[in-house]
């Protein structure tokens, strides 16, 4: 019998310095995984964290991650050739199948870009299954952007805000994400979906001013990046309410989401 909680040893093979403050690291996976899943990242006898895959390909699949503590520390240490133990998939994923033949409207703030970047590269090398794509992509100041290549090659594709918080720069708007909802044109489309993945603050007001915007609540979606110690359900870490986060998400649909924000 596999044991579900004993992470495996793999292979860094690249790494990516976004940021100061994050990396991409590329890792030897064979597996499959969908659109806004996550693994259990780990250093024996330092710790594991989740963290939400930010890319995939034949043969490996990528994390973008923040040095925000001991574990993540650990692992900025570490380089290609290196082993990095992991666990997973874990959750749930977008319903990109009901996506398919609509528009599609994404509002990411911060490394809130991760988890909908296989997402976005999806629609991006398939513009034939959705109708248009409308990205709002939100960051603090020029310092905290992330994939930057990326975001120029949506550019070339989607109807693209890149924007800065209180920041002037070239190729940049300014203001918060909610600010520029305003201008996405839901009148106009005849189905549609919305994804929003951000810090919670940011998630609750952007998911405000769509529905503001007229956006039923059932066509928005969220993915919460909330501490899972276990991803199974054993620990309780992740429950808000009466939800185990890693079990039944981390994507949901805002109908249920608009009760879990705290």
């Amino acid at each position: 019998m596999n044991n579900i909680m004993l992470p495996a040893p793999h292979k860094i093979l690249k790494v990516v310095k976004e940021t100061r403050a994050e990396y991409t690291f590329r890792v030897a996976y064979e597996g499959e995984t969908r659109h806004g899943q996550f693994f259990q990242l780990s250093i024996p006898k330092v710790g594991e964290a989740p963290i939400s895959v930010s890319g995939k390909g034949e043969g490996w699949v990528e994390f973008t991650i923040r040095k925000v503590g001991r574990l993540t520390e650990g692992i900025f240490g570490l380089g290609a050739g290196d082993l990095l133990f992991m666990r997973g998939p874990y959750g749930n994923s977008f319903p990109v199948e009901e996506f398919e033949g609509k528009d599609l409207v994404v509002i990411c703030g911060g490394t809130g870009m991760a988890p909908v970047k296989t997402l976005l590269n999806h629609f991006y090398d398939h513009p034939e299954v959705c109708r248009s794509v409308h990205l709002i992509a939100g960051f603090k100041d020029l310092d905290c952007v992330l994939f930057t290549e990326e975001l120029e090659k949506f550019k070339g594709r989607f109807h693209t805000v890149a924007t800065l918080d209180t920041m002037q720069a070239p190729g940049f708007q300014t203001g918060m994400v909610t600010a520029h909802i305003p201008a996405i044109p839901f009148a106009r489309f005849a189905d549609y979906n919305v994804v929003i993945v951000g810090p919670p603050v940011m998630m609750h007001f952007a998911a405000l001013a769509c529905r503001s915007a007229g956006v039923p609540e059932e066509k928005i979606w969220v993915s919460f990046e909330r501490k899972m110690s276990c991803a199974v359900g054993k620990c309780g870490h992740c429950k808000i309410n009466e939800t185990y986060v890693c079990l039944e998400g981390p994507v949901f649909n805002y109908t249920k989401a608009k009760d879990l924000f705290d």
